[in-house]
């Protein structure tokens, strides 16, 4: 293994290029703000847009393939360093990564008169560019207890395959069944993800007693929603009612106490965590809604959805990049001020998506829209805070 720090090949990369974080990060979350910002715009005041797939479809397939793919992404290649010691992509191969990812957006955003194989295959080689790249480092060494991302990565791949051929075949349940099952795997990945950091920074960061996991609840907690991933793939309904209400209960109570066990209760004084916590909840609070769904309670499957993309994708996401970009670029772990105002207005749109359509479904229309300009401000916070950290050299003189 490499000491990654003291490679001095690093240094003679360009700074956006030296860990996969870095273009990732920016081009994510600059892409949402634009992406989110012509989703609500084209919500209040519908044009003449015909992207590929339709306009309902790009803007589910692009935050979960453009904006949440790129992050996963950019913080498995970044993290598989760390946890293997072995040099992962950077320089050339990195932007050459990047320009797939970013080929991919155009295309379907404006290449919708171009043939239909070239948009499907730029857009799914960077699943496949980025499964490859956290394969190497973790089968050099031997650690299989990270080759479980691989797979991961694969299959979601595979969804967004599905998901075109079901639009290039005109089947739209396909089509939709695939961006459900995508939500579920990213949220899936979140879950285990989760489950190793959020406890383990607020036991740093407040010098709390962290718990020892319990195996089972672990197991059971992750196989639920993975059962849940594969039935939303084949479609919620065609499971039968009470199936799909136990299975929904048993995930959403066995997540909640994983959840509680992580330490919320001490999190409040520092951002940085209860960021962090907050976003986590809404996985039990949307394996719960779509227990309602199942049960006849909540009219569509859409409010279920939105708990996991607005709330526990969105905001997890937000939480953790704005601490891995520190962490990775020299600086202590204290966000600008401004970015607790960012946290605030990502988690109160996620409750405005959900909780309007659910309880006031009159005003759904202008809940959607003021849910999208909270995205937009919260992550607009981000890109001009955080641009120059991910563009710049460590503040700390260090290669990364």
């Amino acid at each position: 293994m490499i000491n990654i720090d003291d490679s001095r090949v690093a240094m003679t990369i360009t700074p956006i290029l030296r860990l996969a974080f870095r273009p990732l990060f920016l081009g994510g979350t600059i892409f949402s703000v634009i992406a989110m910002g012509w989703w609500t715009y084209f919500w209040l005041n519908p044009v003449a847009w015909t992207p590929y797939g339709g306009p309902v479809w790009w803007h589910g397939h692009e935050m979960l393939f453009g904006f949440g793919s790129a992050i996963v992404v950019g913080f498995l290649l970044t993290a598989v360093q760390a946890w293997t010691g072995v040099g992962g992509l950077r320089g050339k191969l990195l932007g050459v990564l990047a320009v797939c990812w970013l080929l991919g957006r155009l295309l379907l955003a404006l290449g919708s008169s171009l043939p239909a194989w070239l948009v499907v295959a730029t857009d799914l080689s960077f699943l496949l560019f980025s499964a490859a790249a956290m394969a190497y480092p973790v089968v050099k060494v031997k650690q299989w207890r990270n080759l479980m991302f691989v797979p991961m990565l694969l299959v979601l791949a595979l969804l967004n395959g599905a998901s075109h051929w079901g639009v290039l075949n005109k089947r739209p349940d396909l089509a939709l069944q695939s961006l459900h099952g995508a939500i579920m795997l990213i949220t899936l990945i979140i879950a285990v993800v989760g489950g190793r950091v959020i406890p383990f920074f607020t036991a740093n960061a407040t010098g709390c007693e962290r718990l020892p996991p319990k195996r089972w609840l672990e197991v059971l907690s992750v196989a639920t929603i993975i059962l849940l991933a594969m039935i939303a793939f084949v479609g919620f309904s065609q499971v039968p009612e009470v199936i799909m209400v136990v299975l929904c209960v048993i995930a959403a109570l066995t997540n909640s106490w994983r959840f509680l066990r992580w330490g919320i209760q001490y999190s409040w004084g520092v951002p940085l965590l209860w960021s962090l916590h907050l976003a986590y909840a809404f996985i039990p609070l949307g394996l719960l809604a779509l227990a309602l769904y199942s049960a006849g309670y909540l009219a569509s499957a859409s409010i279920a959805m939105h708990c996991f993309t607005a709330g526990a994708i969105g905001g997890m996401i937000l939480a953790m990049i704005s601490r891995v970009t520190l962490g990775h670029t020299g600086r202590p772990l204290q966000p600008p001020a401004a970015m607790v105002p960012a946290y605030i207005l990502i988690l109160l749109g996620a409750v405005l998506r959900v909780l309007v359509p659910a309880a006031w479904p009159q005003y759904t229309h202008w809940g959607i829209a003021l849910a999208g300009v909270f995205w937009v401000l919260a992550y607009g916070i981000f890109c001009i805070y955080y641009s120059p950290m991910l563009l710049a050299s460590r503040a700390d003189g260090r290669p990364g």
